[in-house]
């Protein structure tokens, strides 16, 4: 469990935050964090100020890296690059979240250490991690200035045969009521670009790799464009099924078995495959390792599925 409490006991009076960077090893800011989060509790109450004094019993709840075997594909004094697999978590999404990569990002790199970007639960490939908050700072800062370029593989329903973008504006979904998509096409959402090119076709399975450029930074675009020109991504439990298998995926209450004959694949078929940026004056051009392509074989073909895209 990556989120343990520990308990002291406290005999003479001093600063919450004080404490808290003596006993756990911590900036001031961090431990400031701790508290404005409500980790810290004094005699079985909640700190609301760093600033507060504190004695007697108190607890932290801290969140304490899960150790596993996920070494980083590529590490500086800076940053890690991790590969990411398909099903797990970038950040715990609550106290129990079992495992997610933050455990390892932690258990590689420090105390410190903080994923850089944005990547689904289940999508795969790179996922770039700062070591300390300056690095953190200068690679959130590429990311929003477009700077720091991506590109993603995806495997599509149907056939596709020439280059494409998709241009349209994205907005979240506010009403879940008939949608279970996360976010549309709207005229006021907010401006989004993706240029796509095809890889190979396989008739077989009727699908089509394809190379996915981001231009811009919306939530699920790939998914959303790809969805929009009639070449939903296989494996997509939101996007391109119907409200029924949507509703049940969100619920959590789809079967493995279900979701590969509704959507096409056992898992959303997206890779994060590369990214390449300039980081104090040195170029990184660094390319996943995960054979995205020999993953066709979690594709069912496309006349043993319930529902057609």
């Amino acid at each position: 469990m990556p989120f343990i409490q520990k308990h002291f006991t406290i005999d003479t009076p001093i600063p919450a935050f004080l404490f808290v960077m003596r006993t756990l090893k911590t900036t001031q800011g961090e431990s400031q964090r701790l508290i404005h989060k409500g980790r810290v509790i004094a005699n079985n109450e909640v700190l609301k100020s760093p600033g507060q004094i504190i004695n007697g019993d108190i607890s932290v709840t801290i969140f304490e890296p899960e150790r596993v075997d996920m070494p980083p594909l590529f590490s500086t004094n800076d940053f890690m690059l991790f590969d990411k697999p398909s099903g797990i978590l970038v950040h715990p999404t609550t106290r129990y979240t079992p495992f997610s990569m933050l455990d390892a990002m932690r258990q590689y790199g420090g105390v410190e250490a903080n994923p850089a970007h944005r990547i689904d639960r289940e999508t795969s490939g790179l996922l770039l991690a700062s070591k300390h908050k300056e690095a953190e700072i200068l690679i959130k800062s590429g990311f929003e200035n477009r700077i720091i370029y991506k590109s993603y593989l995806a495997w599509v329903d149907g056939k596709v045969t020439q280059n494409f973008d998709v241009n349209v504006p994205l907005q979240k979904n506010e009403d879940f009521e008939f949608n279970k998509h996360k976010v549309t096409v709207e005229k006021s959402g907010k401006s989004s670009h993706t240029s796509f090119v095809p890889v190979q076709y396989d008739s077989h399975l009727d699908s089509t790799l394809v190379q996915c450029f981001p231009h811009t930074g919306r939530m699920h675009q790939i998914r959303v464009h790809l969805f929009h020109v009639k070449h939903p991504i296989l494996g997509d439990p939101i996007y391109g099924v119907p409200f029924k298998i949507s509703n049940a995926y969100l619920d959590k209450v789809l079967s493995v078995e279900d979701r590969a004959l509704y959507t096409g694949a056992s898992r959303l078929m997206l890779h994060a495959q590369s990214l390449d940026f300039n980081y104090n004056k040195v170029r990184y051009k660094i390319e996943s390792k995960i054979n995205f392509e020999d993953l066709r074989s979690l594709i069912m073909p496309k006349n043993a599925r319930k529902f057609n895209t």
